[in-house]
């Protein structure tokens, strides 16, 4: 039945966020002793005053000295950088998150370009990968197919009521790793760090959220620690009613102004779902819309370098997934924006090569519908360095997902026939970008313009130093979660 005010039909009744409900009875509780020592949110750990100790019934359950938090932060950032494996860094810092969530943020604020590269992109995928492995204790919340029916009493478990912002998963496609299934927990509890951290949000206001359909994933299916379901992933109608059981759910219990964010959901559900809840939701995906505004966002300041606007370029992109078209689709969006040009004409200046070769038009019918718009006039080529060679782009972007992509010969074509070529390979983790910094500024004789998706350290050559840029979504997803 259609809603008043045209909203959609929600199997629980109207929206009831706002009234006092029912609430699963231990989420409430006053944190004093022992207790407020084991409670992250409050525990200050050796930072409470002798005042704060007799009143919290602390006296004697803390060693006696009291230390400032900007001494803690000193101790622990010294205590970080001994480690020698990135993973046991991670590891450090979630357990610091569980302990002590308000030093957690402190560190992650002061340390920020230190720190980045620890809780999210590369370390973050390494963390994914071993999630069952490391598991200590459980972040966020899993709703599994277990769960169907009861999506409502599960989000009621969660303790916090006011919830601002939801970054949800299914595993599916987690970075370039792939399946991870369940243990893709890493990717929202790393992504709500960084709204807390870059954004400001409150970290009680943000949910992180594993949607556990099961995995395609062989390995973790033949994993004895393996914490998710242990069944190939569910599609069709199944998988889409528990998504659409869950979003009504969400609207019921945190109202129409909770943020939901899509992230690391394979192609074909990714576009789907943000297509079919954009109209009833506040939804976001990080993949398609996040990425295609950094990166755009890198594309003016490149331009600014190299001169000319964005009509006058011509793009090559290597990965036609949800990343690519999405960056592609916005830049033709604003290139129709400040010319008279329509939107298909825009198009024309970009090309995608995807696992089979140029999109063109002959094999546009084959095509999934995201790629079509960019399907042109063109000879079939099947590989990148014939398309750069043939195209000349002027810009070149690697969203494959496969390492070691931009071959020399690929880059070295880029340098012969532009003055400044512009290439941006933003695979993530780092094993797969498509190329290093070093490789870019080397190939192209310190020419490049080059940006990529996870930190690369600065390169020497001859007698100059480079600092390649990092086109990450962190300078978008928190800011925008804080502004909505």
């Amino acid at each position: 039945r259609e809603m008043a005010g045209g909203g959609v039909e929600d199997v629980y009744g109207e929206d009831r966020a706002t009234e006092e409900q029912f609430v699963t009875p231990w989420s409430f509780s006053v944190a004093s002793g022992h207790s407020l020592l084991r409670d992250p949110r409050h525990n200050k750990g050796l930072a409470f005053s002798e005042a704060e100790r007799d009143a919290h019934y602390l006296r004697g359950l803390l060693p006696p000295a009291i230390v400032s938090q900007e001494h803690q932060e000193k101790k622990i950032m010294h205590n970080l950088r001994q480690y020698t494996v990135p993973l046991q860094r991670y590891i450090a810092m979630m357990d610091l998150q569980e302990r002590n969530e308000r030093l957690f943020y402190k560190l992650l604020i002061d340390n920020v370009e230190e720190l980045l590269p620890v809780v999210y992109t590369p370390v973050v995928g390494e963390a994914c990968q071993k999630y069952g492995s490391i598991y200590r204790r459980p972040q966020g919340l899993y709703i599994s197919l277990k769960d169907k029916g009861k999506v409502l009493e599960v989000l009621k478990n969660w303790p916090e009521r006011s919830i601002q912002v939801i970054v949800v998963t299914d595993g599916e496609r987690i970075l370039g790793l792939g399946d991870l299934g369940c243990q893709g927990m890493g990717i929202p509890v790393g992504k709500l760090s960084l709204y807390t951290a870059l954004g400001g949000v409150r970290p009680s206001a943000c949910l992180p959220i594993t949607i556990d359909v099961g995995t395609n994933n062989q390995t973790l299916l033949d994993d004895e620690y393996y914490i998710g379901l242990k069944q190939r992933r569910a599609t069709g109608e199944e998988y889409h009613e528990l998504l659409q059981e869950f979003m009504n759910a969400v609207k019921q219990n945190y109202g129409e102004k909770v943020l939901v964010q899509f992230e690391d959901f394979a192609n074909h559900n990714a576009f789907d779902l943000l297509a079919k809840y954009s109209k009833s939701h506040l939804v976001f995906n990080d993949d398609i819309q996040g990425t295609a505004s950094v990166v755009l966002a890198g594309l003016l300041a490149a331009l600014k370098v190299i001169g000319g606007g964005l009509a006058d370029q011509t793009y090559l992109f290597l990965g036609a997934g949800e990343a690519g078209t999405g960056i592609a689709e916005l830049i033709a969006l604003e290139m129709s924006k400040h010319t008279d040009l329509p939107l298909d004409d825009c198009r024309k200046k970009i090309w995608l090569v995807d696992s089979k070769g140029l999109l063109v038009e002959s094999r546009k019918e084959s095509l999934q519908h995201f790629k079509k718009p960019f399907a042109h006039e063109h000879e079939p080529l099947t590989t990148l360095l014939e398309a750069v060679q043939s195209l000349k782009p002027t810009v070149l972007i690697g969203t494959s997902g496969v390492g070691k992509t931009f071959t020399q010969e690929v880059v070295e074509a880029m340098a012969s026939f532009n003055e400044k070529p512009v290439i941006f390979s933003l695979s993530n983790p780092t094993s797969h970008s498509e190329c290093t910094a070093e490789e870019a500024y080397t190939w192209t004789k310190g020419t490049a313009v080059f940006a990529s998706g996870s930190p690369f350290d600065p390169v020497e050559y001859e007698g100059k130093t480079y600092v390649p840029g990092q086109s990450n979504n962190a300078y978008v997803f928190p800011g925008f979660g804080l502004g909505v």
